[in-house]
């Protein structure tokens, strides 16, 4: 929880620290349908026409923020067009401090976009909390001169904070289309626990989720509006799952 002023309520005496978490990731999200509606519905419209167009939807992310861009890839209930962009070097898994500083690192953007086959007309959506590291700032502004339409997922108390980190240039949310705000406090992490000197539990995720998804339901209804079925994969673990996702997998090339 935080005040008017992004910074973080003392720890409520009565309710726990997980509790105080779910209120909190509860509120974060239920503000998305009123203070970042208007982006979202901006986002939508960037990738229904994108669609209706047959161009592509790409979506990326470093660090912990490069799982939006899977929760957008390949899910059940997730739309069929939409490619990620992933490298596993800029992924926490096998390095930490190795993504860190690739991810601050300049050039990589540019070989991503080459490497993805990125093209004027396609929609890219970037997930960034902070919004600061080149990798994030450079393929947003390669992306709009490529002629792409972008999207950023990203939390603007951060973004515009004293406390966050020198930048060195425009953070990602001046250089795109839309800018959407997860409304997250400075640092991410949300909660403060009594002998405890950090805050712990992050929102980015789980609020970059409902956003993401959200796009996602929001596009299908309205291209469905307009008499275009949306492709979308089903669970392979309910009955006919594997046999429909292999099909549209197949006529998708994403075999």
């Amino acid at each position: 929880m935080s005040d008017q002023k992004g910074r973080p309520l003392p720890p409520d005496p009565v309710t726990s620290a997980g509790r105080r978490y779910l209120r909190t990731a509860s509120e974060l999200i239920t503000r998305l349908e009123h203070e970042e509606w208007p982006r979202i519905e901006a986002a939508v419209d960037l990738v229904v026409d994108a669609m209706i167009a047959g161009r592509s939807v790409f979506a990326f992310g470093s660090g912990h923020s490069h799982l939006l861009a899977l929760e957008l890839y390949h899910r059940a209930g997730g739309l069929v067009w939409i490619k990620p962009i992933l490298f596993e070097g800029l992924m926490l898994h096998t390095s930490p401090s190795l993504a860190t500083a690739l991810e601050r690192l300049p050039g990589i953007a540019s070989a991503l976009l080459d490497d993805h086959g990125t093209a004027a007309g396609d929609v890219l959506i970037i997930a960034s909390n902070s919004g600061g590291n080149a990798v994030v700032t450079e393929m947003a502004g390669l992306a709009r001169d490529r002629g792409l339409r972008t999207i950023a997922i990203t939390n603007l108390k951060h973004a515009t904070s004293s406390r966050a980190r020198a930048a060195g240039g425009p953070r990602l949310h001046k250089l795109v289309d839309v800018a959407i705000d997860n409304g997250g406090v400075v640092g991410d992490a949300a909660i403060e626990v009594k002998g405890v000197p950090a805050r712990v539990a992050p929102t980015s995720t789980v609020v970059g989720a409902a956003i993401v998804n959200a796009i996602v339901a929001e596009a299908a209804e309205r291209l469905a509006g307009r008499g275009i079925v949306a492709e979308v994969f089903m669970s392979s673990n309910v009955a006919g799952g594997d046999a429909a996702n292999e099909r549209l997998a197949h006529a998708s090339g994403k075999q």
